[in-house]
């Protein structure tokens, strides 16, 4: 029951953040053009679980969507507007909720199935 509300809650700042852009006059089709960018996380697999984890949850996680935000609003507070720092994270928010509402979560060393939204992908078979 946790699972689905916080996939449900995740799908609906993903709309949220699809129907801002579309509302604010912004190419809402750069959320789609960049989503797998930020799959590039997933390369410190390469080094193992460990690594791997680490790397996609600095990706995944909202910490650098707001971040980013927060540069932005600092930013435009100095009188400096830089569009392209909210549209990076408006795209990198998209991705870590449509991610989210999908099921994939944060990884946990264990493996890139074991997240903490539970596992992912199929059952191993019980012989």
């Amino acid at each position: 029951m946790a699972m689905t509300v916080q996939r449900v809650e995740n799908a609906a700042v993903a709309v949220a953040i699809l129907l801002a852009m579309v509302a604010l006059g912004q190419p809402w089709w750069l959320l789609l053009a960049a989503f797998l960018l930020f799959d590039l996380s997933a390369v410190g697999y390469l080094r193992g679980s460990r690594a791997g984890a680490v790397s996609y949850n600095a990706v995944h996680s909202y910490a650098g969507p707001a971040m980013t935000s927060a540069l932005y609003l600092a930013l435009l507070v100095a009188d400096h507007r830089v569009v392209w720092l909210l549209l990076v994270a408006a795209c990198w928010a998209f991705h870590v909720a449509v991610d989210r509402a999908l099921g994939y979560g944060l990884k946990l060393d264990e493996g890139f199935t074991h997240t903490h939204l539970g596992r992912i992908g199929p059952r191993p078979r019980v012989r």
